[in-house]
């Protein structure tokens, strides 16, 4: 859906943060580690990058290779994820990222990723961002988005009912999840835009917090 012309004003209880294209932009890495594991197998750079965007690396491997084992896909993904974690070259928060986070201070929300703890601690550090007190990652759950096992996870750890959280998202499989827990979406920058986010827009400078009455969160998007 295009960026809302006139903004929207969304009540939640709790805020569920994706952090690759949401929080910060690992976009330079993300191509240079995805399109060289192409090049080893064989694969189109552009067509394996319109799938890992959200995913464990081992569900992107699952859908570009079938039929590859599921324990030589965890053990390329370990190899990925050490490779990812040794390359913050160009990682830098999305704009607003700083200012957003600094708003949300005392109101509920966490961190749900796709990135392990190393990778996420690493990736957050290098862009100069604060890690949220709770933190969903990669080694918390068992299924990767597209499934919604994080997401409600997050919701679960910070007492909200799922249809009280708002998710922010980049990603098509990040949109996904979150529509599958059952709870509404923000989502930002152009990848967000051809998933049809229940909001768009193009990074966090366009989303203002508010506290509000009895616990709960105000959000001015667009």
């Amino acid at each position: 859906m295009p960026a809302a012309a006139t903004p929207a004003v969304l009540t939640a209880r709790a805020l569920l943060l994706d952090m690759d294209g949401t929080l910060v932009n690992s976009d330079a890495v993300v191509e240079r580690i995805w399109r060289r594991w192409a090049d080893r197998h064989g694969l189109d750079g552009d067509e394996v990058m319109k799938v890992v965007h959200g995913r464990q690396g081992h569900a992107s491997m699952a859908l570009l290779l079938p039929g590859r084992p599921v324990e030589q896909n965890h053990a390329d993904n370990a190899r990925m994820l050490a490779e990812e974690t040794a390359d913050m070259d160009g990682v830098v928060p999305v704009p607003g990222a700083p200012e957003f986070l600094a708003s949300l201070r005392g109101l509920p929300h966490a961190l749900v990723t796709s990135a392990d703890v190393a990778l996420s601690t690493a990736r957050m550090a290098a862009a100069g961002l604060p890690l949220p007190d709770v933190r969903v990652t990669a080694e918390s759950v068992g299924a990767s988005k597209p499934d919604p096992e994080g997401f409600l996870k997050g919701a679960a750890e910070l007492g909200v009912d799922p249809a009280d959280c708002i998710v922010f998202e980049d990603s098509g499989a990040g949109i996904q999840a979150g529509r599958a827990a059952g709870m509404r979406v923000v989502g930002i920058g152009p990848r967000a835009g051809l998933h049809d986010p229940d909001v768009l827009v193009e990074d966090l400078r366009q989303v203002r917090v508010e506290a509000a009455r009895g616990g709960a969160v105000r959000l001015v998007v667009g």
